[in-house]
């Protein structure tokens, strides 16, 4: 892989991968990858990996219109999985990436265990690099988010997927549950590497003229600045369980600057994912390392991996105001 440019203190080890930078650009952000590595300005070394659109294992159509809405400080889109299916994505679309560019993750999604196992094997038989379960989709009928919400389900998802690979599995967590320290606790216990905190939170906008939802689909995921906070605490939540087995953490949910990648750092992740914010700056990501770069120099942080988990806590208090 070819990291020329990169700045070494900024270069990661995710679960055995050598990543240039913390920076992971998300899930149904870049479709497969060749869509975001063309557009002009794109360095492969501002980008540590790249997840690759949700794939199920036939293709799917996804929701009716009107799928993206955009709300306050975010963006509601309920896409439905669209995607080719398994044996398209893996024999037709992997060729044409460059795996010496960058690293690249799948994103295995279903509506049965015995579909994320199916999956997770055809992917296994492929260059890809790491394979991330998508338990927490909020936009789908069925499978998605039920099995995100369930420590049962999440964990018997997690044991199907790891029979199938012997790559890195990244959980993808909902921030729709009563406890997701639990639930991650239950899938590094099945078997999970890594986890990715959080998926999209599930919310509506009303047009009040029409009277009807804005989105095809009534409800959609909500992303962007406005779900940061939550993102915060559910990946300092997950970090209090994970930092004991090892297990490092994608963090995510609203980091449209380096200061906000530098908090979700602090609170425990060991990469940290774009979204949103490529939708409206494809060319953020180079101010977002230039920036963590600035603030290392500033505290006398000579690797970026000195700040994870580095959060000193208030002492204990209520959540009530």
């Amino acid at each position: 892989m070819s990291e020329r440019g990169s700045d070494p203190r900024l270069a990661v080890d995710f679960c055995g991968l050598k990543l240039a930078t913390p920076l992971v650009l998300l899930s149904g952000c870049v479709g497969f990858g060749e869509e975001y590595t063309r557009v002009a300005g794109y360095s492969n070394r501002d980008v540590g990996a790249i997840c690759l659109k949700g794939t199920t294992e036939a293709p799917r159509l996804g929701n009716p219109a009107h799928r993206v809405y955009e709300t306050p400080a975010g963006m509601l889109n309920a896409i439905g999985l669209q995607n080719p299916g398994a044996a398209k994505v893996v024999d037709e679309i992997l060729p044409t990436l460059d795996f010496g560019e960058t690293r690249y993750i799948a994103n295995v999604s279903g509506s049965t265990v015995e579909e994320y196992e199916a999956v997770t094997r055809r992917f296994d038989d492929s260059p890809i690099d790491a394979i991330e379960i998508n338990i927490s989709c909020p936009n789908v009928k069925e499978g998605g988010v039920a099995f995100g919400n369930d420590p049962d389900m999440s964990a018997r998802v997690v044991e199907a997927c790891r029979r199938a690979t012997d790559k890195p599995l990244i959980t993808k967590l909902s921030p729709n549950q009563t406890d997701i320290a639990e639930n991650a606790r239950r899938c590094i216990e099945a078997g999970t590497d890594a986890f990715a905190a959080i998926n999209t939170l599930m919310g509506m906008a009303i047009d009040i003229h029409a009277r009807r939802p804005h989105i095809g689909n009534n409800q959609g995921g909500l992303s962007g600045p406005a779900i940061k906070p939550i993102a915060l605490l559910k990946v300092w939540q997950v970090h209090q369980v994970a930092k004991a087995h090892g297990v490092p953490i994608i963090g995510q949910g609203g980091v449209a600057s380096a200061e906000d990648a530098i908090e979700f750092l602090l609170a425990g992740a060991s990469a940290i994912g774009i979204g949103t914010a490529l939708f409206y700056d494809p060319l953020i990501l180079p101010r977002i390392n230039a920036g963590m770069l600035a603030y290392m120099e500033r505290h006398g942080v000579s690797h970026v991996s000195e700040l994870v988990g580095a959060l000193v806590p208030n002492g204990p208090g209520s959540a009530c105001v």
